[in-house]
């Protein structure tokens, strides 16, 4: 009777320590997409996610020039009205890397006018 139990505690360590290695690894199976493509994140880029399979935990890229634009994420409202919240996170690398979570997420450029130029984009994940 005791081999059964070792048995099963062993089974129970294996596992355990498989979940650990699917979480270790979960996030490295992330797809990265570059906002705009080749053309990064500019004007006219709101269509841009049309067409693409988006999943939580991807990463988006945003690449552009630092000092021209930045990206903000915003919530649906903001993003309807082209306008950031006061305080809200704006990202300004110019090479920014965004991971994103479950449902919707929404990202403009708040430089003046930008947005309103179709800098923003809007896009839904499993």
């Amino acid at each position: 009777m005791a081999q059964g139990r070792g048995s099963a505690r062993s089974s129970l360590v294996a596992g355990v320590a498989v979940l650990c290695l699917l979480a270790i690894i979960q996030p490295s199976l992330a797809a990265f997409y570059n906002v705009g493509n080749g053309g990064g994140w500019t004007f006219n880029v709101n269509n841009w996610p049309r067409g693409k399979s988006f999943r939580a935990g991807d990463v988006l890229v945003f690449n552009y020039a630092r000092n021209l634009h930045n990206v903000v994420p915003v919530s649906s409202r903001g993003f309807a009205s082209c306008s950031a919240p006061r305080g809200a996170k704006a990202y300004q690398s110019g090479k920014d890397r965004i991971r994103l979570k479950k449902g919707l997420n929404y990202f403009i450029c708040s430089f003046p006018g930008h947005c309103q130029g179709g800098m923003k984009i809007a896009i839904n994940t499993a």
